[in-house]
């Protein structure tokens, strides 16, 4: 097959891994895939590398066809990769604004017009609405060449796009706005695709709940990873490793957190649970791994509660030495990274004891089956799909949103009982193991995109009539 991946934008994130993934497996099981995005910018970071990476290989003959879980390709294994095709797309942004969607609508219709995909497979949003529009009006040929089929149209939900209404009234009314505007855009949208693909059950009970599409167009495939990397610590990488390198002591109790430093990810409400319990506790350490346009304003309020901070992407050479964990294990009660390849998330998650993930709007966050691989307990407020895998008492703890309360005193709870977090980590670390693995996802992929194809070459309608 042809297959067009369309997202918004390729920063380091979640959905971004997931559509990458998905790009990489299903080129080494023959397919000819195209990945269109917009354009990256800004202190997120950039998955960019990772793709050059992947089509190096490709063209050096590293890569080669193979079969993935309960699939075999239908070309011969050993045989080369091709390259995943890029297309930046100058006018898909993030923000709402008409003139540019109007722009970015016409630059995607050309795109498509031009590559022919047997399945256009949408991610995000903005590029989830613009993208599946841009794909339908080649359904029934319209624009398109007569003797070319129709594409099938999937859309994944990573996570949702109505944003929490607080702050002022004049705050709460725009958002209002915005989440109404949304709402109608996806109800339109999903008239215009086969299938929605959800990353939990609770997007799809959201969505539905807002009358966007009809129940028999969802399913959910869990996002997958590269799991081997968080089961199994190379040489070097282990726990003892990871902490002697950022210079914690044995006795240190590690707090991190694997995400954005961004509105609704949950850094303010973490120093507020603990601002004064850090004080009083010089080994308590939080451990932020990830930068972003928050970062000036969050340190600066861990300033004003007089924590300690040590940022290690901002260290001069002569100043970036390991400090001895015997002589310094109090320089930095705040340790942040700032941004960091993907390949190194998972030594850093060995590092911690608790990851703590207080956001307050996730599909099903990547981080937390992540420390559940690496044998580290998570800590997170009950949203969307985060309780699918974080089970209070069982995998981890969940914490009513935006109860700093309870999430100090879980983590506390969880600080002076070892054996408890160890428990918790194990049974989830084995539910993990399958359920999250990026070759299974691929595989559950390769059937719904027949499926999908299948109802574009009957002009099958995704919507009930």
């Amino acid at each position: 097959m042809r297959i067009l991946h369309i997202s918004t934008r390729l920063i380091l994130g979640g959905s971004q891994e997931n559509t990458i993934l998905s790009c990489e497996g299903q080129a080494r099981l023959g397919h000819k895939v195209h990945l269109a995005y917009g354009p990256i910018y800004g202190p997120e970071g950039s998955m960019l590398d990772r793709l050059h990476d992947f089509n190096r290989r490709c063209e050096t003959g590293d890569e080669l066809v193979r079969p993935i879980a309960r699939h075999l390709p239908k070309r011969d294994p050993g045989e080369r990769v091709v390259p995943i095709v890029l297309h930046e797309v100058p006018h898909l942004i993030r923000e709402i604004n008409p003139l540019t969607d109007y722009l970015c609508l016409r630059e995607l219709k050309d795109l498509i017009h031009r590559i022919g995909p047997d399945i256009v497979h949408t991610h995000s949003s903005k590029a989830g609405i613009l993208g599946r529009a841009a794909a339908w009006s080649f359904q029934r040929n319209g624009g398109k060449p007569l003797d070319t089929p129709p594409p099938g149209i999937l859309h994944t939900i990573h996570g949702p796009p109505f944003m929490p209404a607080d702050g002022s009234p004049l705050s709460r009314l725009n958002t209002h706005t915005k989440n109404t505007l949304y709402t109608l855009a996806e109800r339109h949208a999903a008239k215009r695709c086969h299938i929605i693909i959800s990353v939990a059950d609770a997007m799809t009970e959201l969505f539905l709940s807002k009358s966007i599409g009809h129940e028999e167009q969802y399913i959910t495939v869990y996002s997958g990873m590269e799991t081997e990397d968080f089961l199994h610590a190379p040489t070097g990488q282990d726990r003892h490793a990871s902490r002697a390198a950022l210079g914690l002591a044995d006795n240190d109790l590690v707090i991190g957190t694997v995400a954005r430093l961004a509105e609704h990810k949950g850094h303010d409400d973490l120093l507020d649970a603990l601002g004064a319990d850090l004080k009083a506790n010089p080994n308590f350490k939080l451990l932020w791994v990830g930068d972003g346009w928050w970062r000036d304003r969050l340190l600066a309020k861990a300033r004003n509660l007089r924590l300690s901070i040590r940022e290690l992407d901002r260290l001069q050479p002569t100043a970036a030495a390991i400090p001895s964990p015997r002589t310094d294990s109090t320089h930095g009660q705040l340790i942040l990274t700032g941004l960091v390849p993907p390949a190194r998330v998972p030594t850093l998650i060995r590092a911690m004891d608790i990851l703590a993930h207080p956001s307050y709007r996730e599909g099903l966050p990547r981080t937390v089956p992540q420390a559940l691989l690496c044998g580290v307990v998570p800590i997170a407020y009950d949203v969307d799909g985060t309780g699918e895998i974080c089970r209070d008492q069982v995998t981890g703890r969940l914490i009513p949103l935006a109860d700093r309360p309870k999430l100090r005193q879980a983590i506390l709870d969880l600080a002076h009982h070892p054996e408890e977090r160890a428990r918790m980590a194990v049974l989830g670390r084995d539910e993990c193991a399958d359920r999250f693995s990026a070759d299974r996802m691929v595989a559950e992929l390769e059937g719904l995109y027949t499926r999908a194809l299948h109802m574009a070459r009957n002009n099958a309608s995704p919507s009930p009539t």
